[in-house]
């Protein structure tokens, strides 16, 4: 299998299966109390901007189009998060519902396992409190 055929972007599906993998993170954190306090509550009402910047984000992250970087430059995601509170709590938060999206959306087993990994590294390092 050719390298670009390998990264988890084409593995998901492309740019449909990021979207639809975006669309039901926010979905679930914008519905479940569960994730009301403190997650939902450092996020805008109107979630259609983080939507697309998270899609944006994960596209070039995941080894596909690098949409995020084109449009906005380096992610810096330490630094434009850095007004947020990420604290354990939110991180925490973050990834339960992201991996409860990887499982509604039904991601490969050895995938998701690689994905649970790379977002928990990645959710470890944006803790700012």
């Amino acid at each position: 299998m050719p390298e670009s055929e390998n990264t988890p972007y084409a593995r998901l599906g492309g740019e449909e299966a990021v979207r639809k993998l975006v669309n039901r993170f926010y979905d679930l954190m914008d519905s479940e109390t569960l994730w009301q306090t403190p997650l939902r509550d450092i996020h805008p009402k109107d979630l259609s901007a983080s939507r697309e910047k998270l899609f944006l984000f994960l596209s070039g992250w995941l080894g596909g189009p690098d949409l995020y970087v084109q449009r906005f430059g380096h992610p810096r995601l330490r630094a434009r998060h850095g007004s947020f509170p990420v604290d354990d709590q939110a991180r925490d938060q973050w990834m339960a519902c992201m991996l409860r999206a990887m499982h509604d959306v039904e991601i490969e087993p050895e995938l998701y396992a690689h994905l649970q990994g790379a977002f928990q590294r990645t959710a470890d390092f944006m803790r700012n409190r």
